[in-house]
């Protein structure tokens, strides 16, 4: 997620291409920033390479939405797939549950938003929203059933032959059950507050994402039953402990002792539930008078924001579940019936009991070959090092702590280092790159971090590296309103015999260390003097005002970043009929915007080959004869999630590659502060381009998306042996001395 500016000012829009001047202001800077508007569809289409080639057909796009659920699903299929070690697999179930919770927050939310303000339009692939919702609850019932199966039916029992077993309370043992009685009174009891509904008690407000009990208790001194809700702790465990690896759901517990919250009166049933509700944060342009304000504002708001869905047991008494529905505005098609346990999101604790055998093999990530040349019994000396060569990172493979961390923390401690930047999207909960920028102010250096304050869910998380940072004499900028500055940039000015060097790094994921070792990312570190340069213009760009700057080696968003791109695959068509190489190679999150998607398609119809490696959601329709015959898209999903952008283009037959933040999303391109930088060393270019063929070589495992949409897992071999997997070689290339996909590291000239 990302980084944002100062708070009080407005301040000038993002820089873009190389030698693209902005036309200067012509009024004095106001303090408020317009939201950027998207420019319509037809204006944005890229522009006909050829009169001869025919219109694109109407029906050229897949839907989004669809899209995103089919990624869901691979991630499904792998909780699935019992060659996926056992306690992976669980938290493959996780993942997913958490991703639909995400999904239903902010995708469906949004949907039900539009539709309710009545500004909602047809999609690009021509569906009315109310079409588009509809086939959401259809799709995400079918895919939630699936997920509920496969836990019960597969996950669980194969964990229990493991003697890992998920109980219910009438499963326990009766010393087990004892112990549990006794954790109750004394850990659980205390915390709990039952609610009662009757007219003195209006219903109360049930928070999104809880777990509840609705309970039907009697009176027997009168025969009168009411209602009564019970919110299940989310600061304890969602499975306890009950014997040696053996674990019952916290609200099965709760559920054996109701007695002891309603004493006197008769339990009559029970039932679990669950709200998921619209957490979306919007911050309107009225409200940016002071920005760090606003967004606690809205942060509060989302608390209450309305619900999108309610999941309960499928035993519910339907008389409960009309109650449900009457007091949340749910309707029918919003309530999703399931088998217990709800919320396997708690499956997160069961995969990481220390079962080594039933978990990815170990792999710790190491420093870096050119870093590690220069070590000695020191710490690595990263200066050092960019003094003789850039460094091209990919991690989790190669080492953060190492590298990225190890550059600003020695910053911090140089008394030549002058000054740092630094944009900060998400971070760790104790993050060491916070600790090095404070200790670098605290130092005396001239530190500016820019924080984004934005960055979806981690709002609070990123107001209090902010205020930490201002407290410790950073300068801290908060953004744009309207813009989220989601590039991940690092730069430091050092002091040197032969005057100022800038050293600079430039990546494709979060400052976070604990995710690096989880995420697969990209990241340049150098100290060429034209990245330098350029990342000094764009921070003086985004932290005050002046003039759009020209940038020799970056891209950058929401200016310039989609033109760029397309006027490369141009060059890849011109190129194509000269006779000369072209190819265009992507890697990206999700390829969504109508223009790139348009340009492509006029590349492969021109007979360019393209290549799309995409994680997530992809409204290009691969395979499609006349229109895209010449696209192939690929997805890959595995131990780590893929993460990084990178853009290759064969260029005529010299390779130019661009690694960067940016995904081709209307958001990326129009609303975020987005970096793309040019890889100059040919050794870097040969290693991308060696790790992009071989995820689309025929022998390595991965899904295939048809002109459909769908989706189809290429995982063995016509004799049945399985496919290469693409994150397990590269852990055996990096044991390897080389540790290279192909090519050599090479020294920058």
């Amino acid at each position: 997620m990302e980084v944002e500016e100062h708070s009080q000012e407005a301040r000038p829009q993002p820089a873009g291409e190389p030698g693209t001047p902005e036309p200067a202001a012509t009024s004095t800077p106001k303090r408020r920033v317009n939201r950027p508007r998207r420019v319509a569809a037809a204006v944005r289409a890229a522009p006909e390479t050829s009169a001869t080639l025919p219109p694109l057909p109407e029906d050229r796009f897949l839907d989004r939405e669809m899209s995103w659920l089919a990624f869901n699903e691979r991630v499904l299929e792998l909780a699935e797939d019992e060659n996926v070690p056992l306690l992976e697999r669980a938290r493959f179930l996780a993942i997913f549950a958490s991703n639909l919770d995400e999904f239903f927050m902010v995708r469906v939310a949004g949907l039900k938003r539009r539709i309710a303000a009545g500004v909602a339009v047809k999609t690009i692939t021509g569906k009315q929203p109310r079409e588009v919702l509809e086939a959401i609850w259809q799709r995400t019932d079918e895919l939630m059933t699936r997920h509920a199966e496969c836990f019960r039916g597969k996950v669980l029992p194969a964990l229990a032959e493991q003697g890992i077993e998920l109980l219910h309370w009438e499963e326990l043992e009766e010393s087990e059950r004892h112990s549990l009685h006794t954790l109750f009174r004394e850990r659980i009891f205390p915390v709990l507050t039952p609610l009662a509904v009757d007219p003195a008690h209006p219903f109360p407000y049930i928070s999104g994402l809880s777990l509840n009990l609705a309970v039907i208790v009697r009176n027997p001194q009168n025969g009168n039953e009411y209602f009564a809700r019970v919110k299940v702790p989310p600061l304890l465990p969602r499975f306890m402990p009950a014997g040696e690896q053996r674990f019952v759901p916290l609200e099965d517990v709760i559920a054996a002792h109701l007695s002891d919250l309603f004493p006197g009166m008769e339990v009559q049933q029970h039932h679990t539930f669950r709200v998921t509700r619209n957490e979306d944060l919007e911050v309107e342009e009225d409200e940016a008078e002071n920005l760090l304000q606003a967004i606690e504002r809205e942060l509060l708001r989302r608390r209450f924001g309305p619900p999108v869905r309610l999941e309960v047991e499928e035993s519910i008494d339907p008389h409960v579940l009309d109650l449900l529905i009457r007091e949340l505005g749910v309707s029918r098609n919003e309530v999703f019936y399931l088998p217990g346990p709800l919320d396997l999101t708690g499956l997160h604790a069961i995969a990481d009991l220390d079962r080594q055998e039933l978990k990815f093999r170990t792999f710790v990530p190491a420093t870096h070959p050119d870093l590690s040349e220069v070590e000695t019994a020191k710490p690595v000396d990263v200066f050092a090092a960019l003094r003789h060569r850039d460094v091209l990172l990919h991690h989790p493979y190669d080492s953060f702590s190492t590298s990225v961390q190890a550059l600003l923390e020695q910053a911090a401690a140089d008394p030549n280092v002058l000054a740092i930047k630094q944009t900060l999207y998400r971070t760790s909960g104790d993050s060491p790159i916070v600790d090095a920028l404070i200790d670098a102010a605290e130092a005396g250096k001239q530190v500016l971090v820019l924080v984004e304050i934005k960055a979806r869910f981690d709002e609070h998380a990123n107001i209090k590296w902010a205020r930490k940072l201002e407290e410790a004499g950073c300068h801290v900028v908060y953004g744009l309103v309207g813009l989220k500055t989601h590039c991940k940039l690092s730069l430091v000015v050092r002091d040197e015999p032969g005057g100022l060097r800038l050293y600079s790094h430039i990546g494709t994921g979060n400052y976070n260390p604990k995710t690096a070792r989880l995420y697969e990312d990209l990241g340049l570190l150098t100290a060429d003097p034209q990245v330098g340069e350029d990342l000094s213009h764009l921070f003086n760009h985004l932290s005050g005002y002046s003039l759009e700057p020209r940038y020799r080696r970056l891209l950058t968003a929401p200016h310039h970043l989609r033109n760029g791109l397309v006027e490369r695959i141009e060059r890849e068509i011109a190129n194509h009929r000269a006779g000369k190489p072209a190819y265009v190679k992507f890697k990206a999150n999700s390829i969504v915007d109508e223009t790139v998607i348009d340009a492509l398609y006029r590349a492969s119809q021109a007979g360019v080959p393209v290549d799309l490696w995409v994680r997530g959601i992809c409204a290009l329709r691969p395979g499609v004869p006349g229109l895209s015959e010449t696209i192939r898209v690929r997805s890959v999903l595995g131990r780590f999630l893929e993460h990084s952008r990178v853009y290759l283009f064969a260029n005529g037959g010299s390779p130019e590659v661009w690694i960067g933040s940016a995904d081709l999303m209307h958001r990326n391109l129009d609303r975020r502060v987005e970096v793309l930088v040019k890889v100059s060393n040919p050794a870097h270019r040969r290693e991308l381009h060696d790790l992009m063929n071989l995820a689309f070589a025929e022998t390595t495992s991965s899904w295939h998306l048809g002109p459909d949409g769908t989706w189809t897992r290429h995982d063995r071999a016509p004799d049945g042996s399985p496919l290469l997997d693409l994150q397990e070689h590269l852990i055996d290339v990096r044991r390897r001395p080389s540790r290279r996909i192909g090519g050599l590291r090479g020294r920058r000239p």
